[in-house]
């Protein structure tokens, strides 16, 4: 007997397979998948046969009603001819099977890209597709690459896969993991063109104001309105010399970057109780009016400061001891619904500070409250953080033990969520000294939070 033959698997033969397996001709095969028939024609009939695209295999899987992916790791002989790599299919293959988790395809691929260094700027268009659509978790492994790999680590795609990593990470709940990334793109902040300067700085000094590290807030502050208005005044000096207003590609108006660096420098300032420092910065955001440029967007975003400047003016002035604010600013609260977490912070921080009873505010804003816990982004859990925290003080020192351990519990949950160790340890310390006043289903309570069975 002869020894069995190895068929070899090849794309057009599994595709042709399932066509004969279905008795579809080119013409049904068309109709189904909206592939022209001359394509579809040129694909399986012509010599050399014309190249299929991703999009073409995965119409194919769709037609023969196959999972995604579907002879994926049969597509690299499409990307890779006689030694060649083709960017316009490997990209889009490598974004789909980024997209789908096809990891095994990705690991068959990318060792052959990198025998050559200048496929990486393959890999980095794959990079910056997957982040650009949203799929930024999915572009990490891909810029992390680009910086491996490449070897001059002043040119623009390596200072811009350090930029992206470190926004990537931001979507977390991981403090280490930020501060960490933090770290990481710090020595590369100046080197990304202005635009992208602007975003980075405002986006790490974000990050570590939800990290609580003030001193790094006023730093990346300071170097974005120092930034901004450099940027602001040779935008006037080019009007002015050539009537001509240079376009600056941000995410956001420009602004926006001047405003938000004296905000984030005051918030700062604030909560390392420097209260009369920061009434100077937001004096200079309370009113941008004078600002050129303007469009609707920009008198949108202008009003935005000049809200945000009445209400910090009225928390700077309540911790600074001027209580009969107190009930002129509930009101504008009740007015301004978005702002009462961060005003019920205040609140609570100025009752603890000055002794003052606000059973009624609490009670007036009950509602509101119980939606604390549905906040998700990072300045929201953190003045929910605070909050709490403030409260379980609130109602320990008003002897009302049992409503104060309930609070710490619910701060120790959150702090124990958002991973913040100090406002942890805070509240464990603040359980442990009222533990013989706890039920024991606050105890137990207590326990899963330490053992992490809570989340």
């Amino acid at each position: 007997m002869g020894q069995g033959k190895t068929v070899q698997r090849s794309l057009r033969s599994e595709v042709e397979h399932h066509l004969k397996e279905r008795g579809y001709t080119l013409t049904k095969l068309g109709e189904i998948t909206g592939i022209n028939q001359g394509v579809l024609s040129d694909i399986f009939n012509r010599t050399p046969s014309r190249a299929m695209t991703i999009g073409h295999l995965d119409a194919l899987a769709v037609a023969f009603n196959q999972a995604p992916g579907w002879l994926y790791d049969l597509y690299v002989t499409e990307c890779i001819v006689e030694g060649k790599v083709s960017r316009s299919r490997v990209v889009p293959y490598l974004v789909r099977c980024a997209e789908i988790g096809r990891q095994d395809c990705i690991e068959l691929i990318v060792p052959i890209l990198l025998d050559n260094q200048k496929n990486l700027s393959i890999l980095f268009s794959v990079a910056e597709k997957l982040f650009t659509n949203g799929k930024r978790q999915e572009s990490i492994p891909f810029y992390q690459l680009v910086i491996e790999s490449e070897k001059d680590s002043h040119c623009d795609r390596f200072v811009m896969s350090q930029y992206r990593l470190f926004r990537a990470v931001q979507g977390g709940a991981d403090s280490e993991k930020k501060w960490k990334a933090v770290i990481c793109f710090h020595p590369y902040r100046n080197r990304l063109p202005e635009n992208y300067q602007l975003d980075a700085l405002l986006q790490l000094a974000n990050v570590c104001f939800t990290l609580h590290n003030w001193k790094e807030v006023e730093r990346y502050a300071d170097e974005l309105k120092e930034l901004a208005t450099v940027i602001y005044n040779e935008e006037i000096q080019r009007w002015e010399i050539d009537g001509v207003r240079g376009i600056l590609e941000t995410e956001r108006h420009l602004v926006v970057y001047y405003g938000q660096g004296f905000l984030l420098k005051g918030l700062a300032l604030q909560l390392q109780e420097r209260y009369e420092e920061a009434i100077s910065y937001v004096q200079a955001y309370a009113e941008l009016g004078w600002f050129e440029f303007r469009d609707d967007l920009a008198e949108m975003e202008i009003e935005k400061f000049r809200g945000w400047a009445k209400a910090n003016n009225y928390t700077l002035n309540l911790l600074m001891g001027r209580t009969e604010l107190l009930s002129e600013y509930v009101n504008h609260l009740a007015n301004n619904p978005p702002e009462i977490l961060a005003g019920m912070f205040t609140i609570m921080e100025t009752a603890n500070r000055f002794g003052l009873s606000v059973d009624d505010i609490v009670e007036r804003f009950s509602k509101e409250i119980a939606c604390f816990q549905d906040y998700k982004d990072p300045f929201s859990l953190t003045r929910h953080l605070h909050f709490r925290y403030h409260l379980a003080i609130y109602q320990l020192d008003k002897g009302r033990v049992a409503e104060g351990i309930t609070e710490t519990l619910r701060c120790l949950a959150l702090a124990s969520k958002m991973m913040e160790q100090e406002k942890f340890q805070s509240c464990v310390a603040m359980f442990w000294k009222y533990r013989h006043s706890a039920s024991d289903q606050q105890i137990d309570e207590f326990q899963n939070i330490l053992e992490g069975r809570n989340k």
